[in-house]
């Protein structure tokens, strides 16, 4: 139990620095973290990841509210749609195999190492910084869906849209984003009860609050530190370890499932 919870301890913290300075990246450190270091069944993990990226992240939106950073009405637009897709994607996860989630899950991570590495030549400049709202509404949607199947926060994606659809600075999309990550993981997570359930399946309540609570004081740190590394440099970094992760997850995946 005391290897447990190191392992919970030292992922957790990795998972709030990655929060606090991007707004993103902790649901994909969590469930790789609950699987392979913690050994838990694919279906608890990725319960337990949106639960604990949820906890942490609502911790973690504390500094950026009351530096008045969220923009509340982006909250809901992208916010409402996303926790309905979330709980829409959790109830599809009731019929795909662990397994298949896991092997989605690497391919998420492969997609986000994308949109790390990706150069983005300052992407608040590519933004008109208009709303579009129809836009905003079907990417929190599309982004919520994902969150429920594979158990991902989808930062690394709402980030972006945030700052391209939404016409919000970086700063302030990195706050609005971890408080509708905090919104479509709670909702996945109700469904999730249901279908671990349904599956005689029992999520370990000390690993949760333990990342919680180590992950919600990294997130702090991270949102302390944030202006102070470079961003570029971190995305990289991430970027490259996305891709050794997701090669292999997707390795330890596909032979289950030819």
């Amino acid at each position: 139990m005391f290897g447990l919870n190191i392992f919970a301890i030292f992922g957790a913290c990795a998972i709030g620095l990655s929060l606090g300075l991007m707004g993103s990246g902790g649901s994909i450190l969590t469930v790789p973290v609950l699987v392979y270091l913690v050994e838990q069944p694919e279906r608890v993990a990725i319960a337990g990841s949106l639960i604990i990226v949820g906890s942490i992240a609502l911790l973690g939106s504390i500094p950026y509210v009351r530096q008045k950073q969220v923009d509340w009405p982006t909250v809901w637009l992208f916010g409402i749609p996303g926790m309905l897709g979330t709980y829409a994607g959790a109830w599809i996860a009731a019929y795909i195999s662990g397994v298949m989630q896991l092997a989605l899950f690497a391919l998420v991570m492969l997609l986000a190492s994308y949109f790390m590495l990706k150069p983005n030549n300052n992407i608040e400049q590519q933004s008109d910084h208009k709303r579009h709202i129809a836009k905003i509404i079907l990417d929190g949607l599309l982004v919520g869906i994902v969150t429920g199947i594979v158990g991902v926060g989808g930062g690394f994606l709402i980030v972006p849209a945030l700052v391209l659809l939404g016409g919000l600075s970086m700063r302030n999309a990195i706050a609005t984003s971890l408080v509708v990550i905090a919104l479509k993981s709670f909702s996945g997570f109700i469904k999730y009860l249901e279908v671990l359930a349904d599956e005689g399946l029992h999520l370990d309540w000390q690993v949760i609050t333990i990342m919680i609570l180590v992950g919600g004081l990294g997130s702090t740190i991270g949102n302390k530190i944030a202006n102070k590394v470079p961003q570029e440099i971190l995305k990289k970094m991430f970027g490259i370890f996305l891709i050794i992760m997701g090669i292999y997850i997707l390795t330890r995946s596909l032979p289950q499932l030819v």
